[in-house]
């Protein structure tokens, strides 16, 4: 019985989990519609709203291009990749106190571990596909996801040496007794903010897909449904990384002040991803694109001395209030 709850539980999360990224996609398109002085889709169901499930009929429906020298197996397989990884993650996210699919003591490396992986489907496609602007674009984008997992690694072990454990709900329930660690480390949610950003390609640290010289990069070949996984993955990457953020530094399920937390921990969590949704776009519509070499000095730069400098500050202080084994 355990097992067929287990599996149901699965199919909803991944339903939900769908529906939701088709819906940011509209709420993208209408955001940048509105700062453009513009009405974005409207056309399709009432005020737009069936625009998403419309597109996604004409990708379903849409003829599948194969390049002819191509390796076939591979540059079908890596869509598939990159989507699945993006679903892994979920599993580990609480949406509530006991809204969860399954709870690891090292859940949190466990999301870093998804983040990773969806470096391998990008290769794979852009390899694949025996294209440079794809080659080019697969490179910039695993150099690009490689150089801004350490410093979100390195905040995220700033966090679990101050609370003592990998758990996310863990983590929470320390907030809870507490503050959250926006207001207590604002610069390092700042700097974890913008390195997540660039984790998920998204402006304006879009590099991989710069359409000025790159085209579309590493899915430049794709068309149809295996284009449409990309941009699923792409999508359900930015709400994961969103929750992270939410969970690592705005408590989680957590409501703003205590009177509020008669109300379910799942809307607040919804909120708190629907602010961080407008955002991202928000981000698109008024900044411009960084160059490269920009990119990467950010990165190495400035973003990993200022996670270390902070991660030995932490350690250094705790040990010295609370006498911690050096």
């Amino acid at each position: 019985m355990s097992s067929l709850f287990f599996i149901l539980s699965t199919i909803c999360l991944m339903i939900f989990l769908l529906i939701s990224v088709a819906y940011f996609t509209h709420a993208e398109r209408k955001i940048l519609g509105a700062v453009q002085r513009r009405r974005g889709p409207n056309v399709i169901g009432l005020f737009g709203l069936l625009q998403p499930l419309s597109d996604g009929l004409k990708l379903l429906t849409n003829e599948q291009i194969l390049p002819s020298s191509s390796d076939k197996i591979i540059f079908y397989l890596s869509p598939c990749i990159t989507f699945a990884v993006s679903l892994m993650g979920w599993s580990v996210i609480p949406f509530s106190q006991h809204s969860f699919l399954t709870e690891l003591q090292l859940s949190s490396l466990y999301l870093l571990a998804c983040s990773a992986l969806g470096i391998y489907g990008i290769l794979m496609a852009g390899w694949s596909s025996n294209s440079k602007y794809a080659f080019l674009g697969a490179m910039r984008s695993a150099a690009q996801m490689v150089s801004y997992e350490l410093p979100i690694g390195i905040v995220l072990g700033t966090i679990v040496i101050i609370t003592g454990s990998f758990n996310l709900n863990t983590i929470i329930d320390f907030q809870k007794e507490t503050l959250w660690f926006v207001f207590i480390m604002p610069l390092l949610f700042i700097v974890f903010f913008i390195c997540i950003v660039a984790e998920t390609n998204r402006h304006p640290f879009d590099l991989p897909e710069a359409e000025a010289e790159l085209v579309s990069g590493y899915n430049v070949e794709y068309a149809a449904m295996t284009f449409a996984l990309f941009s699923l993955g792409e999508y359900a990457s930015i709400l994961m990384m969103s929750s992270l953020v939410i969970i690592l530094f705005f408590g989680g399920w957590l409501a703003p002040i205590s009177i509020l937390n008669c109300v379910p921990g799942v809307f607040w969590f919804s909120l708190k991803i629907v602010f961080f949704v407008i955002l991202f776009v928000l981000l698109r519509a008024g900044l411009p694109r960084y160059r490269y070499d920009q990119l990467m000095e950010i990165g190495w730069k400035v973003l990993l001395p200022a996670t270390i400098g902070f991660l030995i500050f932490t350690y250094t202080s705790l040990w010295v209030l609370n006498g911690l084994p050096f």
